[in-house]
C-alpha cells in the first residue's frame, strides 16, 4: 500500500466525524508521518514519553503494563482504523508506564503533539475530532473498569466476542486472557463453555 492511500485512509476516518475541504486536507497530510513497526517490536516502553497520536492503518497492536509480580496486564487492543496510545503520558508529558507493542507487521500514521497543536490552529475542526475521540476513550475506560469489577468472567468474554470477534481471532490467547483479566487456562474453559452453549 502506498503512502497516498495510507494518508487518505486517515482522512476518510476524520471525515466520518468532521467535514474537511481540500485545503484543510493538504494541511493535515503535510503533518503526517508514516511509521512501520515489525511484529513484536515496541513503539513505546516504560520511561519514554508519548509524543504522538497514533492511528493504525494496517496491522494490530496492544498496550500493556507489567506489575510488581511480573504479570502482564493488557489495557488496550487495536486494529485497523483504531487509535492507540498511552494517553496519560501524551496528555501529561510524564514518562509512560506502558508498553505499546505490535502484534503483527503494522503501519501507523503518527501526528506529533507539536504538529497537532499547529493543526488545531490551521484546521480547528480537528480539535473537535480529537475532543470527541478522547471523550469516547474516557467513557470506554470507565465502562470497562466498572465491568471488570461487577461482571463475571463468562459474561465479559461473551460481551467481548459479541463486539470484537475479529480482534479475538488475531491476538494470541494469552493476550486476550490478559485483556479480560483471567488466565489463559480459564479463557480456554470459557471458550469451551461458550461453544457448548451455542451448539
Amino acid at each position: 500500500m502506498d503512502n497516498d492511500k495510507i494518508n487518505l485512509q486517515l482522512i476518510r476516518h476524520f471525515k466520518e466525524i468532521v467535514s474537511l475541504n481540500d485545503k484543510e486536507v493538504q494541511s493535515i497530510i503535510a503533518k503526517l508521518e508514516i511509521k512501520k513497526v515489525n511484529r513484536k517490536d515496541y513503539l513505546l516502553q516504560p520511561g519514554q514519553i508519548s509524543r504522538h497520536m497514533r492511528f493504525i492503518a494496517i496491522g494490530s497492536m496492544r498496550v500493556y503494563y507489567i506489575d510488581e509480580k511480573s504479570q502482564e496486564h493488557t489495557l488496550q487492543l487495536g486494529i485497523e482504523n483504531w487509535w492507540i496510545n498511552d494517553l496519560y503520558s501524551y496528555l501529561s508529558g510524564k514518562s509512560s508506564r506502558m508498553f505499546i507493542q505490535a502484534n503483527e507487521q503494522t503501519i501507523l500514521i503518527q501526528i506529533s503533539k507539536t504538529n497537532l497543536e499547529i493543526l488545531y490552529r490551521e484546521v480547528p475542526k480537528l480539535s473537535d475530532f480529537f475532543r470527541l475521540k478522547i471523550q469516547s476513550a474516557y467513557v470506554s475506560l470507565q465502562e470497562r473498569t466498572i465491568e471488570n469489577m461487577s461482571v463475571d468472567a463468562y459474561s465479559r468474554y461473551c460481551d467481548f466476542i459479541a463486539h470484537f470477534r475479529s480482534i479475538e481471532q488475531r491476538f494470541p490467547q494469552y493476550i486476550i486472557a490478559s485483556y479480560l483479566g483471567i488466565t489463559p487456562e480459564f479463557l480456554s474453559f470459557l471458550r469451551k463453555k461458550h461453544t457448548a452453549a451455542i451448539s
